[in-house]
C-alpha cells in the first residue's frame, strides 16, 4: 500500500525525534487542539507497535480512503509536524540562535541585553574551528546587527559597514565558487550547460585581493581552475596541499564534498588516460575513508563503492579491493546492494584471472544503473576476448553499440565506450602477422586521450593475453 505524505514524514523520525514531537504536539504553545494529540497517538501506535504482528490487517487510520473530516485532521497534523521540523532545523545551531536573540533584544530597545548576546555570538563564532562560507555569513549577520544598533545611536560617526561588506563578500564568493565547481563537475557527466553569472568578476577579484589563502575561497578557486583545464596539475597540487592542511576547518558534509570534487577530477583524468592518476585518486579515496566521509546517512553511494574497487584494481591492489568489498558492502543501499557487490566481486575475480567466477557474478544481478551496466558489459567484453569466445564477443559488441546509441546523455563516457567497441572490432579483424597493420593500430591507440581501456587494448595487441605468442612489432 502506498503511504501518505503524513505517514512518510512520521516514519522518517528517529526515536528521539518522536519523543521530541510528542512533547511538541502536547505543548499548548504550539498546539491547542486535543484532537491532534489523539491523532498523533493513533498514528504512533499504528506505525510503531510495541509488538509487531505480521498477521494483523492495516489499521483504519493508515488507509488512504478516509472521510473528509479525517483527511482534514491528517492535514493539520502534517502541518504541525512540518512546524516541528522547521523549528528543529532553525534552532539546531545555538550560535546562530544567539544572533537571532540579539536581533530580538535590539528591536525591543534592550541595549544591554543586545550587547551581551551579540558579544557572545561573536565570541562563539570565533572559537569554532570551522571557516567555511557559513562562518563568514554569520559574521556578516553579526556585523549587520551591530550596524543597525550603531546607526540608531550615532548616525554621524564611522560605522562598521566595511566589516559587514567584507564578511558578506567572503561568504558570497565562497558559495559562488563552490556552486561553480559543482556545475562544472556535473557538466562532465551530464550534457547540460549552466550560466554562472559574475564568475569572471569573482575570479578576478579573488586574484587581485589576495583571497587565495582563505581555505573557503582558495580550495574552490583551485578546484574550479583545474576542472575547466585538465592540464593544470599545479592547481591540483595547490588544492591538495590546502585540503590536507585545512580540511578540519570545514564540517564533515563539506569535507566530503571537497574530497569528492577532487576524486571526480582524478577519475576524469583517469578516463583521459593521464599518467599517475590511478594511484593519486586511490589515495584520495583512502583519505576520505579514513575520515569516514563516504557514508551519507550511514550508507555508501554505489557509485563511490564501484569506483573505489575499480581504481584499486587498476592500481594493482587486488587484495585490498577484495577486503574493501567484504567490509563495506553492508553499507550499500539495499536496493543496489546485490548488483553493486556482484559487479565489484566480478571485477576482483577478473583481476585474478578467475573468469568463471567473474561471469557467474555478472549474471547474478540486473544492472539498471547506466554506468554500472556499461562497466559490466565492458568486463564481459574483456573476458570474451581473452578466452577467445569471438562468436559471443561479436554479438556482445553489437548489443553494446545499440546500448550506447540509446543512451545519448552520458557525456564523455559515450566517446570512451564507443572507442572501446571500435578498437575491439579492429583487434578482432586484425591480421596479427601483418606488421604494418599492427604498428598502425598501436600508434592509433597510443594517441587516444579518451579511452579508459587503452592499456588493456595495447596489452591484447602486444600479445599479453590468451593467444600465447608475441605479436610482431
Amino acid at each position: 500500500m502506498s503511504q501518505t505524505l503524513l505517514q512518510e514524514s512520521i516514519l522518517s523520525l528517529t526515536p528521539s525525534e518522536r519523543r521530541e514531537f510528542d512533547k511538541f504536539v502536547r505543548s499548548p504553545f504550539f498546539n491547542t487542539r486535543q484532537a491532534l494529540v489523539e491523532r498523533w497517538e493513533a498514528f504512533e501506535q499504528a506505525l510503531f507497535p510495541e509488538i509487531p504482528d505480521a498477521t494483523r490487517g492495516i489499521p483504519d487510520i493508515l488507509k488512504k480512503s478516509q472521510p473528509v473530516e479525517e483527511r482534514l485532521l491528517h492535514s493539520a497534523l502534517l502541518v504541525l509536524l512540518e512546524k516541528y521540523l522547521a523549528y528543529k532545523e532553525k534552532f539546531q545551531d545555538d550560535d546562530r540562535a544567539m544572533i537571532r536573540l540579539a536581533a530580538a533584544y535590539r528591536k525591543r530597545g534592550l541595549t544591554r541585553h543586545f550587547k551581551i548576546s551579540l558579544r557572545e555570538a561573536r565570541q562563539n563564532r570565533e572559537r569554532q574551528i570551522w571557516r567555511h562560507a557559513d562562518h563568514y555569513h554569520d559574521l556578516h549577520l553579526i556585523e549587520w546587527e551591530q550596524y543597525q544598533q550603531e546607526v540608531a545611536e550615532r548616525r554621524t560617526e564611522s560605522l562598521n559597514l566595511q566589516a559587514s561588506s567584507d564578511s558578506m563578500d567572503l561568504a558570497f564568493i565562497a558559495r559562488k565558487l563552490r556552486l561553480a565547481c559543482l556545475a562544472i563537475s556535473h557538466q562532465a557527466v551530464f550534457r547540460t550547460d549552466y550560466e554562472l553569472g559574475l564568475l569572471s568578476a569573482i575570479l578576478s577579484h579573488v586574484e587581485k585581493n589576495n583571497l587565495l589563502e582563505i581555505p573557503a575561497i582558495g580550495l574552490y578557486y583551485y578546484c574550479y581552475k583545474l576542472l575547466i583545464d585538465t592540464t593544470q596539475n599545479a592547481d591540483f597540487e595547490r588544492f591538495k596541499t590546502m585540503l590536507n592542511s585545512s580540511a578540519d576547518q570545514f564540517p564533515a558534509d563539506e569535507q566530503r564534498l571537497l574530497y569528492l570534487l577532487a576524486i571526480n577530477y582524478g577519475i576524469r583524468q583517469i578516463n583521459l588516460s593521464a599518467e599517475g592518476w590511478v594511484q593519486e585518486t586511490l589515495t584520495l579515496y583512502k583519505g576520505a575513508l579514513e575520515r569516514e566521509l563516504l557514508l551519507e546517512h550511514g550508507l555508501f553511494s554505489r557509485f563511490a563503492f564501484s569506483n573505489i574497487v575499480a581504481i584499486a584494481l587498476r592500481a594493482g591492489e587486488n587484495e585490498w579491493a577484495g577486503a574493501f568489498i567484504e567490509q563495506h558492502k553492508k553499507y550499500l543501499e539495499r536496493q543496489w546492494r546485490d548488483a553493486t557487490a556482484s559487479l565489484c566481486t566480478a571485477r576482483v575475480a577478473y583481476a585474478r584471472k578467475d573468469y568463471a567466477t567473474a561471469l557467474l557474478q555478472l549474471q547474478k544481478s540486473d544492472y539498471k544503473d547506466t554506468m554500472n551496466n556499461l562497466a559490466a558489459k565492458t568486463l564481459q567484453l574483456k573476458i570474451y576476448f581473452e578466452t577467445t569466445e569471438f562468436d559471443l564477443l561479436e554479438h556482445h559488441l553489437k548489443s553494446l553499440k545499440n546500448y550506447i546509441r540509446r543512451h545519448a546523455a552520458i557525456g564523455y563516457h559515450r566517446t570512451n565506450y564507443s572507442r572501446l567497441v571500435y578498437y575491439t572490432e579492429q583487434l578482432m579483424s586484425l591480421n596479427m602477422l601483418d606488421r604494418k597493420s599492427v604498428r598502425t593500430l598501436r600508434d592509433q591507440l597510443q594517441k587516444e586521450t579518451v579511452l579508459t581501456e587503452k592499456d588493456w587494448l595495447l596489452s591484447m595487441l602486444n600479445g599479453k593475453s590468451m593467444f600465447g605468442f608475441s605479436l610482431p612489432g
